[in-house]
Formats: C-alpha cells, sequence, structure tokens
C-alpha cells in the first residue's frame, strides 16, 4: 500500500492541535485551552506524533532518522505489527502509545537551578520534533532535524508548564490524526475489531458504493480523497499548511504579547 505522503501526516497532526488548543479568529476550538508556550511546542510533537503509525514502514520518516537503528526498529514494528497499515494502525495502538505517553509525562526529575523538570517529556519531544521537521521538508539533514529538537525539548523544560498534562493528549491526538487521513483514502485501515478483519457479505461487496467503504479485504475507508498521494491530498496538505502558517504566528503574537505584560 502507499503511504499518505508524511508531510500531509504531520501537517494535519499540527492543525488539528491548533484548532483544538489555540483561541484564533477563524478555526480556533479552545477545546483543550493551554498558554502559548504549550500550544506552539504542542503542535510541533502532534506533528511528530502523527508520524508514529508510520514507524511500520521500512520507507518511512522515521526509518530514516538514525542510520541502521531507524530502519532496523522500523522493520521490527513492521513485523510485529502485521505490515503496513496493519496493528500500528488501529485504534488500540493509538490507546496504546498514548498510555505510554502518559507514563512518559510523568517521569519528572530536579535540576539544580530549575528545579523540578519534565525529562520525560523532553526527551520524546526530541524525537517527534525531529521527526516532524523533516517530514514537512523545514531542513535537510538530519543532523539539523535532531538538533533543533533538543532545543524544543530545552523549550520544553524551562517553557511549558503542565507536560503531563497536554504531552499524552498531544500524543495520542496526533497518532488518532493520522489514522484518519489514511482513512479518507482509498486504501483504508484495518477494521476497528483488528486484529480480526471480518469481510463484507457477498451483498455488500457486489454493490459500488458500498464496497468501498467496507473492502473485501476487511478493511474500511471513507475514499473522499482518492488513492493516497493524489492530487487531493495534496490539495488539502497545501490548505492545512496555510492554516498552521496562520496559526503559528497568531499564537505567536499571543505569546510575546504575554510576555510584554510579564515584563511591564
Amino acid at each position: 500500500m502507499l503511504p499518505v505522503m508524511g508531510i500531509n501526516h504531520a501537517t494535519s497532526g499540527a492543525a488539528v492541535w491548533f484548532a483544538a488548543t489555540a483561541t484564533l479568529p477563524v478555526l480556533g476550538t479552545d477545546l483543550f485551552p493551554l498558554d502559548p508556550a504549550g500550544v506552539l511546542v504542542g503542535a510541533f510533537v502532534c506533528a511528530g506524533a502523527a508520524l508514529l503509525p508510520d514507524a511500520d514502514h521500512h520507507s518511512g520518516t522515521i526509518a530514516h532518522s538514525v542510520p541502521v537503528l531507524g530502519r532496523l526498529a522500523a522493520e521490527a514494528v513492521e513485523t510485529a505489527s502485521g505490515g503496513h497499515r496493519h496493528g500500528a494502525h488501529t485504534l488500540a495502538a493509538g490507546a496504546l502509545v498514548t498510555a505510554l505517553a502518559v507514563l512518559v509525562g510523568r517521569f519528572t526529575t530536579v535540576v539544580p537551578v530549575l528545579g523540578r523538570v519534565p525529562v520525560g517529556p523532553a526527551i520524546a519531544t526530541v524525537a517527534l520534533i525531529c521527526f516532524a521537521l523533516k517530514a514537512r521538508g523545514l531542513v535537510k539533514r538530519w543532523a539539523t532535524a535532531w538538533l533543533l529538537g533538543l532545543a524544543a525539548a530545552v523549550a520544553v523544560l524551562m517553557l511549558s508548564p503542565d507536560t503531563a498534562v497536554w504531552f499524552p493528549v498531544a500524543v495520542g491526538l496526533g497518532f488518532v490524526t493520522h489514522i484518519a487521513g489514511d482513512l479518507l483514502t482509498v486504501e483504508g485501515v484495518p477494521n476497528p475489531l483488528w486484529p480480526i478483519q471480518p469481510k463484507p457479505p457477498r451483498a455488500w461487496d457486489a454493490t459500488p458504493l458500498l464496497r468501498d467503504v467496507w473492502k473485501r479485504n476487511g478493511y474500511i475507508s471513507v475514499p473522499v480523497l482518492g488513492h493516497a498521494g493524489s492530487v487531493r491530498e495534496t490539495l488539502l496538505g497545501i490548505v492545512l499548511g496555510l492554516y498552521c502558517v496562520y496559526a503559528f504566528g497568531t499564537v505567536a503574537l499571543q505569546a510575546s504579547h504575554v510576555q510584554l505584560l510579564l515584563s511591564l
């Protein structure tokens, strides 16, 4: 199966995060309100987490993140989950990853001068933001992406409060956003009952529209984007990218306003 482009998964993850957490003049639900620093850092974390299901793909962004080890890890996940768009593309996998993120979010330690800091989320942030930067093509070299991820982790340590709360939400939301994106393609995603994959009855499979939703292999799909990598997917990615630029700028201005008020 062709994967949805990593750039669009990362973009959709960031867009969903901005919409859910930020107070914006347009398309900002403020459903899970955070301070501006948490919104900005969380957007990159959510974008990186939106690539996690494709850890089951030996040619995905994560497979290239670290020489040799990245590919070995991806191949291990691919084998364990049954292949690309199998076990790693299910809500059960999302629940497991979110539970692990909860544990990571609670890992803190005391650092001189800084006091108690969220070390677990900071370490995970390094990798997730690195993945997001490379998927978006914002940097060319993996070394640069890792360094910027490290810088973002420092920001998490110093600026972003309540990591134990927002970090697992960002990871879980990014993971589910990836599955939703794949659901909108012709290829679809595994049935929610995975590893049980019930096949549609013959009458269903013989009906043109229905057989596109519940597929012969047991997968489900709402194929409004066409095949993975289609023009429709690309156009949606552009729209979401423009929204992310707008949202990032708006929240950044909010953050600078807050800093200005604190300095007065």
